[in-house]
């Protein structure tokens, strides 16, 4: 939880007589005056916007704009942490708003669709600041506009009685509204909901606030426990992976935990087994698709026999436990969940020190990375009979393909329809009917998927919500 105390930074004083003087202004002008509308304690507030100096505002360092990303560089992150209004850390601030969050060293294709928003079409919405001049709402747009060489901002302003903690909560309830174009990313969201959950929130209120189901709510938090383990594991002489490195497995990291929850209810063993294989899968890089054919057999039944003796060895020891006292070993309890525990952790100490290239020896690099491709050689070897077994198993389950048949027809009736619309030859009557005995479909498919499904994904969620509505 981010509960940091900033204090003030050195231009304070000078920013709080400008702002001062430019709201007299304003409330003296003729005219409509502009303002507004946050969520501020509870309850709605409309506050003063005004212009103000580009040069004269401060990033925010507490932004959960990017916040994961700020690990980045940790010299940079821990100057930053000292001395949040330095030239230096004000400077990372925005280098890190302009770049890729998986990737903070590019730039971010919509942060540069933005600059071109704002070069053509000027400034649409105001951003928000306190009395000192820090940006609770808008760092991003400032960025922009620095870039650009603009002089001035548009923003409101916040009550002087503004604490740390005001801002962060005004700074996540402008974030959530629909309205906005510039979502957080993927594992910033994780750490603004954990945020949240720690200051005391409730689930079910979190999630409402985030406009989210409470199951998926409870699932980022899972994955965002699951992520700092990995970390933690992946530490190691200097070495260790970011919670940017898995800034693009969103959807992996999903279809992993609904797999991993339906699992657990049969076998907790065999769901920590195909949890850590899958999760080595990741950090290897294999696609979506690939995890998919990862179950709770795909060690004993597919990998082992790929594994290098160099790997196999290192599992098997760590598979085994010695009896204090005794000098004896035995082997450890689920030992398939700890071999495969093991795995991953070779695994993510070689992924670790390949991203960390820069601050450990050449001679450590060559080593891990050609264990990073030994064991990435011997998953995509195990695949293809796993994927082949996988193939049969799929023509058992018609359902999902009778789905994407009926997208296929569907596909092909938007065709005719363009067609009959050319040639005026569309019977709109039986039209209307055919669409009403969709919707019927729909609806019979939609009971029984809910029957038949626990732990629902984003198809299925859509139907549910779908068929909702309808009702």
């Amino acid at each position: 939880m981010n509960t940091t105390e900033y204090g003030s930074p050195p231009q304070a004083a000078a920013n709080q007589e400008l702002i001062r003087q430019r709201i007299r202004d304003a409330e003296s002008a003729s005219g409509t005056r502009e303002t507004l509308t946050i969520e501020w304690r509870g309850n709605p507030m409309h506050v003063e916007v005004i212009d103000m100096p580009v040069d004269a505002l401060y990033y925010n360092p507490s932004t959960h704009r990017i916040r994961a990303q700020r690990t980045y560089d940790p010299a940079r992150d821990r100057e930053l942490r000292e001395a949040p209004w330095s030239v230096t850390s004000q400077d990372y601030l925005h280098h890190l708003l302009k770049g890729l969050p998986s990737d903070p060293s590019k730039e971010d294709p919509d942060f540069l669709a933005l600059q071109e928003s704002l070069r053509e079409f000027k400034q649409n919405e105001p951003g928000l600041i306190t009395r000192d001049g820090v940006l609770v709402n808008g760092n991003t747009r400032r960025a922009a506009l620095k870039e650009l060489g603009a002089a001035h901002i548009r923003v409101g302003v916040l009550p002087e009685s503004c604490t740390w903690a005001d801002v962060n909560a005004v700074e996540l309830s402008l974030q959530l509204r629909k309205d906005h174009r510039r979502e957080y990313s993927y594992i910033n969201r994780l750490l603004a909901i954990e945020e949240q959950y720690e200051l005391g929130r409730s689930t079910k209120d979190i999630a409402r606030e985030f406009r989210i189901h409470q199951q998926t709510c409870e699932q980022d938090r899972w994955i965002l426990s699951c992520l700092r383990d990995l970390i933690e594991r992946s530490r190691g002489e200097g070495a260790e992976l970011r919670l940017i490195d898995f800034e693009q497995h969103q959807e992996k990291l999903r279809e992993l935990h609904r797999r991993y929850v339906k699992e657990a209810k049969v076998s907790k063993a065999n769901a920590d087994a195909m949890k850590e294989t899958r999760l080595a899968a990741v950090v290897l890089g294999f696609s979506k698709t690939d995890l998919r054919l990862i179950e709770p057999d795909f060690g004993s039944r597919y990998l082992d026999r790929h594994l290098p003796d160099e790997l196999k060895t290192q599992s098997a020891a760590s598979s085994s436990v010695t009896i204090p006292g005794l000098g004896r070993t035995m082997k450890a309890a689920d030992t398939k969940v700890t071999i495969a525990k093991s795995l991953t952790d070779t695994v993510l100490k070689a992924k670790a020190v390949s991203t960390a290239a820069a601050s450990v020896s050449a001679e450590r690099v060559q080593a891990t990375e050609q264990t990073f491709t030994i064991a990435k050689a011997a998953f995509e070897e195990a695949l293809v009979p796993a994927g082949k077994d996988a193939r049969i198993r799929k023509r058992k389950q018609a359902a999902p393909g009778r789905i994407t048949d009926a997208c296929q027809d569907i596909e092909q009736c938007v065709t005719d329809l363009v067609m009959a619309r050319a040639s005026r030859s569309l019977d709109e009557e039986a039209f209307d009917e055919a669409v009403l005995k969709l919707r019927e479909s729909l609806g019979k498919l939609a009971v029984e998927t809910a029957r038949s499904i626990e732990v629902p994904g984003d198809g299925v969620e859509w139907l549910l919500d779908a068929m909702r509505q309808k009702d």
